[in-house]
């Protein structure tokens, strides 16, 4: 079993500090030490020196999100936050990745959707997905040159013309991805003839809030997906935690979605595959395929699908990633046409048309 990483716990609950600690300790996670609240956690980060910090969000005297705030300041280090699995929850918890967190989780005990073994195993996977976050900060932007890598040969490739009629495009993202997708859609213009799909790995509680968040940044009009949604020019559908976003149906620029509460052999749900791989076998425009940070390789199938059926993939760079296990996952198919920095992706999905 592997060692590490060096974990501090944070929460004002004694009965939930020892049960995170006994499911990470299980999963060969050293807990390093445990603190009570946020002043607290900012006292033994910096003596302890960890990896990563697991952090409530509810607690007195200072709550996570101003502890987080205060951390990334003071001891820069990666945090991952543990949510109620509620509505409120959600607001607070995008706060928190706001101020500087990696990403969240439910916590154990919570009504979570997949059995409680499983989610021993996805709390401990994610624990150590967020401990190799790169939380530098460092962003590439303006006009790079990307690489693109299909087949294996680099070539140097830059943004000609504009978007394509009746474009639609499939954007998955995992670890990093709530602030990746934000980015990209807000810098996606109004006025171009795009629908976008959008696969975040997210609970059920939190993906409303997440299409409210990237409506509020974007001239797109952004909506959680229901069943049998249909969109079209200008228009974005979020998939909603707990389900498989399905394409159905296209024509005329219009497409529909269905809702699938089932595996479909999956690991998550919803998945980048199944989003993906129907989209490739419905839609008979332009399609483009965008992979961005994330741990896993969700994904992997659904590039290969859209680049068979004649599609552009697209993948962010390591450099920009928060965790580079999806995008690297994406571009070890050889499907990748495109890999560029993260504030490039958007200029890439409208510039890239050949």
């Amino acid at each position: 079993m592997r060692s590490g990483p060096r974990t501090v716990v944070v929460d004002d609950s004694r009965f939930m500090r020892g049960l995170i600690t006994d499911i990470l300790e299980s999963g060969g996670v050293e807990v390093v030490a445990e603190a009570a609240d946020g002043a607290e956690a900012l006292s033994v980060v910096a003596d302890v020196d960890p990896d990563v910090v697991t952090m409530d969000v509810e607690m007195p005297r200072m709550n996570g999100i101003e502890a987080v705030e205060r951390l990334m300041r003071e001891h820069p280090t990666p945090t991952l936050m543990l949510s109620a699995y509620t509505e409120d929850g959600a607001e607070e918890t995008f706060a928190a990745l706001d101020a500087g967190a990696v990403d969240f989780f439910a916590k154990p005990g919570g009504e979570v959707s997949m059995g409680v073994s499983r989610m021993e195993e996805q709390l401990v996977e994610t624990v150590r997905s967020v401990a190799e976050a790169d939380i530098s900060g460092g962003r590439t932007s303006g006009a790079a040159v990307a690489t693109a890598t299909h087949g294996g040969t680099a070539t140097e490739t830059r943004p000609v013309g504009g978007v394509e009629p009746n474009t639609t495009v499939v954007i998955g993202s995992s670890t990093g991805g709530p602030d990746a997708v934000e980015r990209v859609l807000s810098a996606l213009p109004g006025g171009e003839d795009l629908r976008v799909l959008v696969v975040q790995h997210m609970p059920e509680a939190f993906t409303g809030r997440f299409a409210d968040r990237l409506d509020a940044a974007c001239e797109l009009d952004v909506a959680e997906a229901t069943d049998g949604a249909r969109i079209g020019r200008g228009e974005v559908l979020v998939a909603r935690g707990g389900e498989h976003m399905k394409v159905t149906r296209y024509r005329d620029g219009r497409l529909r979605v269905q809702l699938i509460d089932e595996d479909r052999g999956q690991n998550v749900r919803p998945s980048v595959n199944v989003t993906m791989e129907s989209a490739a076998a419905t839609i008979d425009d332009p399609l483009v395929g965008v992979i961005l940070t994330g741990m896993g390789d969700d994904g992997a199938t659904g590039v290969r699908a859209i680049s068979e059926a004649g599609g552009r993939i697209i993948a962010q760079d390591e450099a920009t990633s928060v965790v580079y296990g999806m995008p690297k996952r994406a571009a070890a198919t050889g499907r990748v046409d495109t890999v560029l920095p993260l504030d490039d992706v958007a200029g890439g999905i409208v510039g890239g048309a050949s």
